[in-house]
């Protein structure tokens, strides 16, 4: 994965203003000869997944397949640089399969405003070009549109949406019936590819037009047997994110500067970093925190999977270390200790790491919500006490996307 993609800049992004590398703190100069330099590093170590969510739809008769007259609905979440793909096989047909020009149906217009209604001019019948349409016998073309069968006649497509969740519903209808080619729809998959601030990271998800094909739309187009393109999906699919500069406080007291578990946030600048990454509001309003002695920044720029970021700081037996980072593909998440931690420790402070929602903005799919910094949004805001991010997403544990180590 070439960090490249993870270049997210202030218009697409939005979590990044200018940060200060250096320390804002007016103690340094007051450090004892006890004082002792560390260096704290924070790594992304997530597994970049080409999809950020996945699926599959069947009918809902005895038999799996959609017939004429049926219809069939999936639910996801997706940001406006995102698109749906789906496949699913002409059922009367040695290879024919449904499905959209990659990388998948189109969910905003061009001013990120969600598309809703008839999408059904996106979807295309393709020949995947492993059998022979009349005899069935086995041959290796490139798949290709079928001519002179219009899909959008056979099969309806209508698009909801929830501007607040970012959540859309896709109901497909089979309306073949009475047509010349009517037929059933076989059960099949949908996919949303992740998105890393520039591009997605799949963009051809299922298949390549005018390319061979590939085992796993081969058996949805030959026997609408979606279990290979099932299991490749579920592999490939998972939640990622970059992570913003991060915040370093060396304090002294019981109280920790960055935030209160069950409090609602105080306006000194953790929802700015939790919504935007945005550090500098936070920096300058603990400068006047009681028992603060040295605040730092480590990094300048979003922290891609693969990336580390560091800043060295000083401190004195008796003090302890806060630090605060966005989980950048949230509304209003952000990692930082959980628990209170010598300022001279060494070592690998991950398992000290939780991540906490701000209670500042209404969550979305992380990844995959419109109104997520990572697509230019601002998010809708709510009022809620800061407490630890839950189970309504998978989210991968703490310790498969940030490193937290003290050297």
């Amino acid at each position: 994965m070439k960090k490249t993609f993870f270049k997210m800049t202030v218009c697409a992004a939005g979590i990044m203003t200018a940060f200060t590398l250096s320390s804002c703190s007016d103690s340094d100069n007051n450090m004892m000869d006890m004082s002792t330099q560390r260096t704290i590093s924070f790594e992304n170590v997530v597994t970049p997944k080409d999809f950020v969510e996945s699926g599959s739809f069947q009918g809902t008769g005895t038999a799996p397949v959609i017939m004429p007259g049926q219809s069939v609905s999936i639910n996801f979440s997706a940001g406006k640089a995102q698109s749906l793909m789906f496949a699913t096989m002409y059922g009367l047909s040695k290879d024919w399969f449904f499905a959209s020009q990659q990388p998948g149906i189109k969910l905003f217009d061009t001013n990120g405003k969600a598309i809703t209604g008839d999408v059904s001019s996106s979807v295309l019948l393709w020949d995947n070009g492993t059998k022979d349409n009349v005899t069935g016998q086995t041959e290796s073309k490139p798949i290709a549109q079928v001519p002179n069968i219009n899909a959008s006649q056979l099969m309806k497509l209508n698009l909801n949406y929830n501007e607040i969740t970012s959540e859309f519903t896709l109901t497909i209808t089979n309306t073949s019936g009475g047509t010349a080619n009517e037929t059933p729809f076989s059960p099949g998959v949908w996919a949303v590819s992740n998105y890393n601030g520039s591009q997605l990271l799949n963009s051809a998800p299922f298949f390549t037009p005018n390319s061979l094909s590939n085992p796993e739309i081969t058996d949805i187009a030959q026997m609408g047997n979606i279990d290979k393109m099932k299991v490749k999906l579920s592999t490939n699919t998972g939640i990622m994110t970059g992570l913003s500069p991060a915040l370093v406080v060396i304090y002294r007291g019981d109280k920790n500067p960055i935030y209160e578990l069950g409090k609602m946030d105080n306006g000194m600048g953790l929802k700015e970093i939790a919504q935007f990454g945005n550090v500098s509001k936070l920096q300058s309003s603990l400068q006047s925190f009681p028992g603060i002695k040295g605040i730092y920044v480590a990094g300048n720029a979003p922290v891609a999977p693969g990336s580390k970021i560091m800043t060295n700081f000083k401190a004195d037996p008796g003090d302890k270390i806060a630090y605060v980072t966005m989980f950048g593909f949230s509304n209003d998440w952000f990692y930082s200790n959980e628990v209170s931690i010598d300022a001279t420790v060494k070592g690998d402070l991950s398992s000290k790491t939780a991540l906490f929602d701000s209670g500042t903005g209404v969550d979305q799919y992380p990844g995959a919500g419109n109104r997520q910094a990572l697509f230019g949004g601002t998010p809708q805001s709510e009022t809620k006490g800061i407490s630890k991010v839950g189970t309504q997403f998978p989210v991968p544990a703490v310790q498969n996307v940030i490193k937290v180590t003290v050297n």
